[in-house]
């Protein structure tokens, strides 16, 4: 291989949107004539490093600024304080951060890991990247223009040579895999091949029960799902997350089937595809390994409910032969372009299979491979485990909100992985798997813990109230939880066991119910209320504070009220400073997990 060519791509990915950013980074990278691997970073063996010459990293951020598990063991090497402050002097090196500003640590992973590369001798190609899902158009209004800009100042520093010259970027880009159809042989409805196999620590667990825990009455459906664990197979402790996969309703299935009779390949449920690779660069993945049909990959490997982005409609413009369909989609892909993309996609939350059906040209003229960059793989969804190991003997179980609402398209909007797990049944099994959380609890009888989780945030307390309890660790006047909903008598998850526990003199719980009265009372207003209480356990030896939650005002609103009981504190005693949040944040005293 030519050297001077090579581009390693680098991800940290928890949830698999880094790794698609950094895939269509090495299908560009064809443009410019690169070649080289893209692997998560773990995967890549790490001491090789100082061997490279340019080298990409795609890296999100998860809980609390930490890093992706991904990448964990090459982040720990990368932070050891023994390396050469010239290590990667020959390295050029370009990093951009996929993360979310409502986090209290926005892209924390990608900055830290910019500022190491070049405390090592590494040199930036261009300025750090830090996407943010909460702009207006998402993620992708900082991936777009920074991917670009990545290829215009690698043509100007490395132009080719030896007669080569730049692909046209308004050329389609190489798909990832060569892929095949046949006919006959596997029945439509058989599961995906390795698709109990997510990853290597799934398990399969069996549901025991799906209980709504909200009003009838109520504006949303919350679902309790209980799961029976084989013993032995998993082991779990509070504050750990189940992952799950979801797979995509039969309507969604059937709508793509309808959108894909015109298409020329003549595709339906039975035809068979095989997927290989082009090069060692890009690896199929493991629950494509083996033949599938068409129907299995719908319904249990493409998301059919994913809302595209601007690359989605650059690539759909290379495949129609109509002229006011690729004058729209060549639109979409323009700076100019954004705010009518945004208004047309992002705004109602038009789903891939909507888009499809608005440019029925492109569609048509789509091939087997390029349907594999048009849509993307059903990414696994998190979820805070509720139960107590101590306690739920072989069970497993989660608090759910199921997504819907209405935009101004006529199909209500719902939600992929909430809706199927909805209409789970008694006896119903499904592929599982265990990661570490954010949350660190403590078990000590000497230290008090404050619990804030309003809505479905209340389910790692759950766990942990349960456990502790059981343990004998803790009682009302160490155990203290903040409950938030909107009615008592709406959406009061697990009253019966907080009514219980009280009774028994093991857990305080204060509770803001914001529609029961004309003034909207939240959790920050009851935290306000008690700030005197507050204040006595933060002046104890060791007091925890844990936020679980929506990300959008409330952690910030709670996090103020701590600040102010604390700026107090260090007011009126001078000499023993109790610790400013910032301070807790960093030692473990103040933990925060969110989700938007």
């Amino acid at each position: 291989m030519n050297m001077s060519r090579r581009l390693l791509i680098l991800y940290g990915s928890q949830t698999g949107c880094a790794q698609e950013v950094a895939e269509r980074i090495w299908r560009e990278s064809k443009w410019l004539h690169y070649s080289g691997p893209v692997t998560a970073m773990d995967e890549y063996p790490i001491d090789k490093l100082i061997f490279e010459n340019k080298i990409i990293f795609v890296c999100s951020t998860t809980g609390q600024g930490e890093q992706p598990d991904n990448m964990k063991n090459t982040w720990k090497f990368l932070l050891r304080k023994n390396l050469p402050s010239n290590s990667l002097n020959n390295v050029e090196f370009a990093v951009l951060g996929l993360g979310d500003s409502s986090y209290l640590k926005f892209n924390h992973v990608a900055k830290k890991l910019y500022r190491r590369l070049i405390q090592l001798g590494g040199k930036p190609i261009c300025d750090i990247g830090l996407a943010d899902d909460q702009h207006d158009i998402g993620a992708f209004a900082v991936i777009d223009s920074w991917i670009e800009n990545l290829w215009n100042i690698l043509a100007k520093v490395h132009p080719l040579t030896n007669g080569l010259t730049v692909i046209d970027r308004n050329t389609l880009p190489p798909p990832k895999w060569s892929v095949c159809n046949s006919i006959g042989g596997i029945h439509k409805n058989d599961i995906l091949p390795n698709n109990d196999l997510l990853k290597l620590n799934s398990t399969t667990v069996t549901c025991l029960s799906n209980t709504k825990t909200t009003a009838e009455n109520h504006f949303q459906d919350v679902r309790l799902l209980k799961f029976e664990l084989t013993e032995g197979s998993v082991k779990y402790s509070p504050g750990d997350i189940l992952m799950v996969r979801p797979v995509n309703s039969e309507t969604s299935v059937n709508n793509l089937f309808q959108i894909l009779k015109d298409n020329k390949m003549k595709l339906n449920t039975t035809s068979i595809l095989s997927v290989t690779q082009h090069s060692n660069d890009m690896p199929v993945p493991y629950n494509l390994l083996k033949p599938f049909t068409l129907y299995q990959c719908a319904k249990y490997f493409w998301d059919l409910n994913i809302i595209p982005n601007r690359y989605t409609f650059q690539l759909l413009s290379y495949f129609t032969d109509n002229e006011l369909e690729k004058e729209k989609l060549q639109e979409f892909t323009t700076p100019e372009g954004q705010e009518e993309l945004y208004n047309y996609c992002n705004r109602p939350r038009r789903t891939i299979l909507e888009v499809l059906t608005d440019f029925p040209h492109a569609t048509a003229n789509l091939t087997l491979e390029y349907l594999f960059e048009i849509f993307s793989p059903i990414r696994p969804r998190a979820f805070s485990i509720a139960s107590a190991p101590s306690v739920h003997i072989n069970e497993i179980h989660i608090l759910v909100a199921v997504v819907s609402y209405k935009t101004k398209l006529f199909a209500k909007r719902i939600g992929l992985c909430s809706t199927w797990l909805a209409s789970l049944k008694y006896g119903d099994k499904i592929p599982i798997w265990i990661q570490k959380g954010t949350f660190k609890f403590p078990y000590s009888q000497s230290c008090n813990v404050i619990m804030i989780g309003p809505g479905t945030g209340v389910a790692p307390f759950r766990s942990y109230i349960h456990e502790t309890v059981a343990k004998g660790n803790g009682d009302a006047k160490t155990l203290h939880l903040y409950f938030g909903a909107r009615n008592k008598f709406g959406d009061f998850h697990f009253v019966n066991e907080w009514e219980q526990l009280i009774f028994n003199g093991k857990l305080s719980l204060h509770t803001a119910f914001s529609r029961d009265q004309k003034e909207k009372i939240y959790v920050q207003h009851i935290l306000e209320k008690n700030k005197e209480d507050l204040s006595k356990l933060l002046t104890s030896k060791e007091c925890y504070i844990f936020i679980a939650g929506n990300a959008k005002d409330m952690p910030i609103a709670v996090k103020n009220v701590f600040i102010s009981i604390v700026e107090k504190l260090n007011n009126l005693n001078n000499t023993i400073p109790i610790n400013t949040i910032d301070m807790m944040e960093t030692k473990g005293f103040y933990q925060t997990e969110t989700w938007s």
